[in-house]
């Protein structure tokens, strides 16, 4: 990410340190993580220690310090999916993908993470991907959502 575009959103937000969290996500939306030179320029910016900025970076889970895919896959494996076969439709996620849980594959199209709840135990077993979400999934739907975001 160029330092031009960091500097124009620390002046989005007034160049405000306790807009910190703001600063960050936009520029995690932007990049789809918080690249290191990206932190320092921020920390410059909003005169804020880069201790501070890691701190906050490492204790949210919305922020990732490593790339990240473009598309975010979340599966289910809270009780009612785990029931509904959720085990096989992470197995199926993981042959198509290429990728386990917790990775991102190499062409930064996919990241791939298990949840312990969506809330929708309803729809189960339930594949989230991108704040939409696939319910009543079958292992032989899984590969066809997935090509639509190929």
């Amino acid at each position: 990410m160029e330092a031009e575009r960091i500097d124009r959103i620390i002046d989005q937000h007034q160049g405000a340190p306790d807009l910190l969290i703001q600063v960050l996500l936009a520029i995690q939306s932007e990049c789809n993580w918080l690249p290191a030179a990206a932190l320092r320029k921020t920390s410059e910016g909003l005169h804020v220690p880069m201790s501070r900025i890691l701190h906050i970076a490492t204790f949210y889970k919305a922020f990732s310090l490593v790339p990240k895919g473009r598309h975010k896959v979340h599966v289910c494996m809270g009780t009612a999916c785990h029931v509904r076969g959720a085990p096989r439709i992470l197995d199926t996620v993981q042959e198509v993908t290429g990728i386990a849980a917790g990775e991102t594959d190499l062409d930064l199209k996919f990241s791939l993470e298990t949840v312990n709840c969506i809330g929708c135990c309803a729809l189960g077993p339930v594949i989230d991907i991108d704040g939409t979400i696939h319910g009543n999934v079958s292992t032989g739907d899984t590969a066809d959502i997935l090509e639509q975001y190929k």
